[in-house]
């Protein structure tokens, strides 16, 4: 298993931000995922796992402690004839929503432009244009905090908007199962590109995010209360309210984590001077 020292998060992550890590370990195997956890609790170390980095903001002083990151060498897919189909927890939400929809299995296509991997998306039931990840799902294999593999039921898995048990228990995410429909290839591949074509005209794409900055409120949609709020473009050094699509903060080029931090503070005490909503955010801050 390949451990990095003081290795730079910003590269790790899709916002571009954030100091060294003290240790980065890259697992490929559930039990290289166990020995990097015992490297972390050996050396006394906080530690924590990552995928592609695509819903976090690490600090600008780093991370103190040990960031596991599950991806490459854990991008495994099989595919069988029933349309059940198993993948690693290392595995991009596109390029597996594009190995189902080549098999014309039909269920993931929502996922198609999500950047993050799928143990990421399991976590915290990632979901989009009316789709999400507890639709398909079937159950999905964990590490607890003791080091125990354990296969969780998708009732056990306690999938919500935008939370899981994988969160309130800290389970790390080996690998999941799914059970999908048999589609028309065309339709599925036509409607994925459909909805990566939506992507790309209303999210900010150009420019280094985290994805949605803000959960959506009960009754509201986050973008449309910041805007009407007059914060379309607010910026905070580098950090900017996306002119584009208000519910992003995108990083114009040079923003620090206290630049977000700061930027997020102000949309939410704007907000709920305003209208009187409190918003939460998607995005995973880790302070230092």
């Amino acid at each position: 298993m390949q451990i990095l020292e003081q290795e730079p998060l910003r590269a790790h992550t899709t916002f571009r931000i954030g100091g060294a890590a003290k240790y980065y370990a890259i697992p490929t195997t559930a039990e290289e995922i166990k020995e990097a956890i015992s490297f972390a609790k050996e050396r006394e170390l906080p530690f924590l796992t990552i995928g592609r980095g695509s819903n976090i903001l690490f600090a600008d002083e780093g991370y103190p402690g040990v960031v596991i990151e599950i991806g490459k060498g854990m991008e495994e897919i099989t595919i069988q004839k029933d349309g059940k189909v198993r993948a690693q927890a290392g595995v991009s939400l596109s390029s597996l929503a594009s190995a189902v929809a080549r098999e014309s299995l039909t269920g993931l296509e929502f996922a198609g432009g999500i950047p993050g991997t799928l143990g990421g998306a399991v976590t915290m039931n990632a979901g989009a244009y009316g789709g999400e990840i507890k639709d398909g799902i079937v159950s999905a294999m964990v590490l607890d905090q003791e080091g125990n593999l354990r296969t969780l039921s998708k009732d056990e898995l306690e999938l919500s908007y935008r939370s899981s048990v994988i969160q309130k228990e800290n389970y790390i995410v080996v690998e999941a199962e799914f059970q999908l429909e048999q589609g028309d290839k065309e339709e599925i591949l036509a409607h994925m590109k459909e909805l990566n074509a939506q992507r790309r005209e209303k999210q900010p794409l150009e420019y280094p995010s985290a994805g949605s900055t803000f959960k959506r409120p009960e009754g509201y949609f986050a973008g449309k209360l910041i805007q009407d709020a007059g914060l379309r473009g607010y910026r905070v050094g580098d950090a900017q309210v996306s002119e584009k699509h208000c519910g992003f903060v995108v990083n114009r080029g040079a923003a620090t984590a206290e630049d977000v931090k700061q930027l997020i503070q102000d949309v939410q005490t704007k907000v709920m001077d305003t209208f009187g909503v409190r918003l939460e955010t998607e995005v995973k801050i880790i302070e230092y």
